[in-house]
């Protein structure tokens, strides 16, 4: 008797960057020209140049691009989807997608953000699938936005924050999942959190962020009675140390931003050209916004993250549009985080999260899990790949017998 066609058929993908696309990389390595740098500079400039000089020394000499190549495609389950964009087209959708073995796990959305990529996935994903009576368990999906990793990237202008939402609820329908829940931070949290108002209650039925965001929390126009109460109510100090935090960031961190959201293009054809540039630039990131404290990057990792943006589909450079068409696309503007959300929501703190506002101050209107992270446990921006049991934790917690999001997937709970 011949089998039942798969309703819901999927066209697997391995990653295999051709090895004239390795050479050039080399090529260009072997001419790399460094600036100089200024006695004692440290961090105070930006990327270290005796850290650049080793990763560049590593990426020429003794990183093998092929080694980490095999280990995404072993341990994780790519596929491709093309997916309708209203107004801009098909797109090819890469993504990770792997089912646990309990047929009612919850599915679950995970999306990342920049300067990250579906590596990001990489450590919680079996930890999500794990079976347990103990825990629910989860299928999970983790996508490459467009324009990232090895998803296509759009053409045309206007490609926003919705339209993003838009690929990654119909990537979930597509897969059969008429309901699930999301998991995301820095851009992930904005995509799911867009996603949460176009499609919550039917599509979308929790959502959790490790990107606390707060509404113009302490403005006394406009919030007045926030800002009565930052006035008068002493902050904790880890709550104290988390404004310093973010203060800091806003005074010395945003240049990225600026750039990012105004003249995308010009800095795209550095990152386009000069995998050095490249380096540099993402390099900063990952060790500013994480707590290297308790994660301490290996060369080799942070070479893996960004040739994943070397070799990405669509090039370097089109991961940058999503601040400037976000910022500028005259939807609802996603940078004040007053969108309302009335499923069922989580947040996580990480206590080396560069935005950290005080839980007073959240701006969700059905906020059921909370966890705040010590500065014993760590963890900063990349929560899934520096503190993955943390993060998986507070999901499980969230997803559980007793949690606020329990049974949100209608029979789908997670359990046996």
């Amino acid at each position: 008797m011949t089998a039942p066609p798969d309703p819901y058929p999927e066209n697997p993908f391995r990653i295999n960057v051709s090895e004239s696309q390795i050479s050039q990389l080399q090529q260009k390595l072997a001419l790399t020209v460094l600036p100089s740098e200024l006695d004692d500079a440290g961090w105070a400039y930006g990327s270290p140049l005796p850290d650049i000089q080793r990763l560049v020394t590593r990426w020429k000499d003794g990183y093998s691009w092929k080694k980490y190549e095999a280990e995404l495609n072993d341990e994780l389950p790519q596929f491709m989807r093309d997916i309708t964009v209203d107004g801009f087209g098909t797109l090819a959708i890469h993504y990770v997608h792997k089912r646990s073995q309990i047929p009612n796990a919850v599915p679950l959305l995970f999306v990342h953000g920049w300067p990250g990529s579906f590596i990001e996935v990489r450590k919680i994903l079996p930890l999500l699938i794990e079976t347990s009576a103990e825990h629910p368990s989860f299928h999970v999906v983790a996508l490459s936005l467009p324009g990232f990793g090895f998803s296509d990237g759009p053409t045309k202008k206007g490609f926003n924050v919705a339209r993003y939402a838009e690929v990654a609820n119909k990537l979930m329908l597509s897969l059969g999942y008429q309901e699930y829940v999301t998991q995301g931070g820095d851009w992930g949290y904005y995509v799911t959190r867009a996603m949460a108002v176009e499609h919550g209650g039917k599509h979308l039925k929790a959502w959790h962020t490790n990107y606390p965001r707060s509404a113009s929390a302490i403005h006394p126009l406009r919030s007045p009675l926030k800002y009565l109460n930052h006035l008068v109510k002493p902050y904790t100090v880890s709550e104290q140390a988390a404004l310093d935090r973010t203060a800091q960031f806003a005074k010395n961190g945003r240049g990225y931003i600026e750039i990012q959201c105004t003249q995308p293009q010009t800095l795209g054809f550095g990152l386009s050209d000069s995998p050095v540039g490249l380096l540099a630039w993402i390099y900063e990131k990952l060790q500013t916004w994480s707590d290297t404290n308790t994660y301490k990057w290996s060369d080799d990792e942070v070479l893996t993250w960004v040739s994943i943006y070397w070799f990405s589909r669509a090039g370097p450079a089109a991961s940058l549009r999503i601040y400037y068409e976000a910022t500028r696309s005259g939807d609802r503007d996603i940078t004040t985080a007053t969108w309302e959300v009335k499923v069922p929501t989580g947040v996580s703190f990480f206590p080396k999260e560069f935005h950290l506002p005080p839980r007073r101050f959240l701006a969700f209107g059905n906020l059921v899990s909370v966890a705040e992270h010590t500065e014993e446990e760590g963890g900063g921006h990349f929560a899934a790949y520096e503190k993955p049991n943390l993060l998986v934790g507070d999901l499980r917690k969230m997803f559980g017998k007793t949690g606020g999001a329990f049974g949100a997937v209608t029979g789908k709970n997670g359990y046996n």
